[in-house]
């Protein structure tokens, strides 16, 4: 065994994805404790959360990392859909310690149909979470992207469930963006946080094929909004300013 090989094996073993496990949480934590916070839209989530009616919480994948920020702010059930992969379960169980419950699942790819066998028994769960009253995280362009290009699966969801999606975005002061497929923002400690919410999103059940495109192309319009409002809340240029 080369000394390449053995280093590739230690780092996908169960103990890094521990390790790293952990330090993600770590990491989470200290952000939350020496941050100050601002919401943005805090209106459309207090309608949300004092019903005792599910929602899906929706927001763009590169905003991920402040996500369990949700479980402090209700005493309703959180769900995270996390996907199967390794990377999905590293995420899994540093969220896990926040008291977010998780429902293990991968966005369908038609091009890979022998790998989609997780799909339908994650909507089963998402939708029997949201008609209990949970609320139900997703990120509309992941786990493969492309970045802020939202996928049918949230607002088939919608539809599916009755339940109403809120569209959302975190930002940061402080903290790079990550060379990744969708420029991941990993806020710095000590920073400003900014939370914004958009409108919920309501889609009526039965609605066709052009209903669902277009209330899709409607919450990533909404998504990219709330993320515009958090980036310029707390200071931040857009990716594509300039």
């Amino acid at each position: 065994m080369t000394a390449g090989s053995l280093t590739k094996r230690v780092l996908h073993s169960p103990l890094a994805g521990r390790i790293a496990s952990h330090a993600i949480a770590a990491y989470i934590r200290l952000v939350e404790a020496t941050s100050r916070t601002t919401f943005i839209g805090r209106e459309h989530a207090d309608g949300l959360l004092g019903s005792d009616k599910g929602f899906i919480l929706a927001f763009w994948h590169a905003r991920l990392l402040m996500g369990p920020a949700i479980r402090r702010e209700t005493n309703k059930p959180v769900y995270m859909l996390i996907s199967t992969h390794r990377d999905g379960e590293i995420i899994a169980s540093a969220v896990r310690g926040f008291g977010v419950e998780l429902i293990r699942g991968s966005a369908a790819d038609p091009k890979k149909p022998e790998k989609n066998k997780s799909g339908a028994p994650a909507v089963a769960g998402m939708i029997e979470a949201l008609r209990a009253g949970g609320i139900v995280g997703m990120t509309p362009d992941g786990p493969r992207g492309p970045a802020e290009i939202a996928k049918i699966g949230a607002v088939k969801l919608a539809a599916y469930s009755g339940a109403p999606i809120l569209p959302a975005a975190y930002s940061a002061s402080r903290g790079p963006r990550l060379g990744t497929w969708d420029r991941f923002l990993l806020a710095a400690p000590f920073s400003r946080l900014v939370f914004a919410a958009g409108a919920p999103i309501h889609i009526e059940r039965g609605a066709d094929a052009a209903a669902l495109d277009a209330a899709r192309r409607h919450l990533e319009s909404e998504l990219t909004a709330a993320a515009r409002i958090a980036d310029a809340t707390a200071g931040r240029a857009p990716l594509d300013a300039g």
